[in-house]
């Protein structure tokens, strides 16, 4: 098996090909069990790649909260059981105040935002 760690970005471009030509063979369970190894190693390698390289910032927290209001149709007082008062979530999302740690649980209990997106503070507006 011809697999090598991904150092530099011809590496990396090298394995993209690689996983290209595997993905090409149709249908994909025809692949061998030694190409799905291949496969499987080849993946792993370039997903620890681009972590390294070509990493997302977690979006701000007000910001996930806004889009997930907007994409799940919820409104300013739907968000009350998981913040607080009307005066409460107004004073969040405007980032005149901090999320608490315990409405950081309840959004993520509630309404499944992922924690490590709320735990990041919080430039609050003064």
């Amino acid at each position: 098996m011809d697999i090598r760690p991904i150092k530099t970005e011809e590496d990396y471009e090298w394995a993209l090909a690689e996983i290209e030509k595997l993905l090409e063979v149709e249908p994909i369970g025809e692949l061998t069990p030694l190409e799905s190894d291949r496969l499987d190693v080849l993946v792993t390698l370039v997903e620890a790649y681009e972590d390294e390289h070509y990493s997302i910032p977690l979006p701000d927290p007000i910001e996930m909260i806004q889009y997930y209001m907007e994409s799940r149709g919820l409104t300013r007082r739907d968000l009350e059981p998981y913040i607080g008062t009307r005066a409460r979530v107004s004073e969040i999302l405007n980032k005149k105040r901090p999320l608490t740690l315990n409405m950081i649980r309840k959004l993520h209990t509630g309404l499944g935002i992922s924690g490590d997106v709320l735990l990041q503070p919080v430039k609050i507006v003064a």
